[in-house]
Parts: structure tokens; sequence; C-alpha cells
């Protein structure tokens, strides 16, 4: 395989010093993709050399290189490819908090959210109602000093009266069901709106689609 892997890389080293000789003649699209190819064998040539399966913004497209694979540990799609988006869900209205083709932690957006949503209602909501992938330290010391519960178990050991203990599950449990809203929107709009299909060419086109497929959804 790497014997295969080598002269492959040579061929297409050999390839691109021609090209360099005559780019004066090349189009401005072709430019551009010669640029992507430039760019892909530069991390198959590091991923060769290193003897590694992995680099960072990694290209698996040349019609698309801003195109990424997302790892998701799911076991029906490992890894998904495509924008990762995350949203909120106000009075059953969903709000695009932030789109990106890279890979993000959905903790970081929960401050922004929060203080949108201070801007447009001029207050705080009482309630933020996330997983465990919002349960940062910082944002659990934000919520606490702006008065907003952060659905889920508190930090430490649980209380030694097991009234109260049990009283805190119920609640977690209850507001695990109604955080499942935001979740199955995803689902809606995967299915009856066409969120899971992007099939636009140009990244700002798939935006819009993306973006419109919300709107309609609201």
């Amino acid at each position: 395989l790497r014997k295969s892997l080598r002269k492959q890389l040579g061929y297409v080293a050999r390839n691109l010093g021609y090209l360099a000789g005559v780019k004066d003649c090349l189009s401005e699209k072709d430019l551009e993709r010669l640029k992507v190819i430039e760019i892909v064998y530069a991390q198959q040539k590091e991923m060769y050399e290193q003897g590694s399966k992995r680099v960072d913004d990694r290209i698996v497209s040349l019609h698309q290189p801003w195109v990424r694979p997302i790892v998701r540990g799911k076991a029906k799609a490992p890894v998904e490819f495509g924008a990762k988006i995350a949203v909120s869900l106000v009075d059953s209205y969903l709000s695009m908090e932030r789109l990106s083709w890279d890979a993000f932690h959905e903790g970081t957006t929960l401050q922004a959210s929060v203080e949108r949503y201070r801007e447009h209602t001029g207050v705080y909501p009482k309630r933020a109602l996330a997983d465990k992938a919002y349960r940062t330290r910082e944002n659990l010391q934000y919520c606490k000093e702006r008065g907003i519960r952060l659905s889920g178990p508190k930090l430490g050991r649980p209380p030694k009266d097991k009234g109260l203990y049990r009283q805190q599950l119920l609640e977690e449990r209850k507001e695990s069901g109604e955080r499942s809203a935001v979740v199955s929107a995803f689902g809606v709009g995967k299915r009856r709106y066409d969120l899971n299909p992007i099939m636009e060419r140009l990244k700002e086109t798939s935006e819009v689609s993306i973006h419109t497929c919300i709107l309609t959804m609201n």
C-alpha cells in the first residue's frame, strides 16, 4: 500500500510541476481547482510521511473543498459530511445560533444564545434546557451569576437527603423530556423540509438552503 501511495504521489507531483509552467494559460476557475489539488497533495504527502491517517482541515472533495468530515460517533454514521448547525428553540420557533463547515463544540454557543435572547426580550431566560455538552464550568458559572437554571445534575456529590435527591432526579427527567423538542425539530427538518439532502453545489447556496429550511419550518 505504501509503495502504491508513493508512486501516486510522485505522479501528482510530476503533473503539478508541468502545470506550474502554464498557469498563465489557465482560466480563473481552473486556477482555483489547481490550488485545491495542491493542498490535497500536500495533505496526502504529510500523512504518508508521518504514517498518519488524519490531517487538520482535510479536504475530501475537489468540487466542494469547504466540506469537512465531522466525527459524530454514531453507530449508523460514525462520520458525517456537511455543515454543522446549532439552534435554539423558544416558543416553538427555531433560531440558527451557528452554522459552520468545521466541527465545533456546541457548548461554546450557549452564552451568545442567552445574550441574544436578552436582546430580544429584555430579560434573561429562567431556564436553559441543554444536553451535557453545554454543562461546562464556564457555562454553569455564567448561568449561576444571572439566575438561570441550566438543566442537568449539579456538579459534585448528590445530596444526602434522599427525598431532595429523588426530587432532583424527577426534575431532571422532566426537563430532559422538554429538551427533546429541539431534538425532534432536527428530525422533522430532515424528513419533511429537505434539511438532510442539501443538493446545492456552492457553499453560499448551500447555506441559503439551510437557512431557508429553518425559515420554512417556522
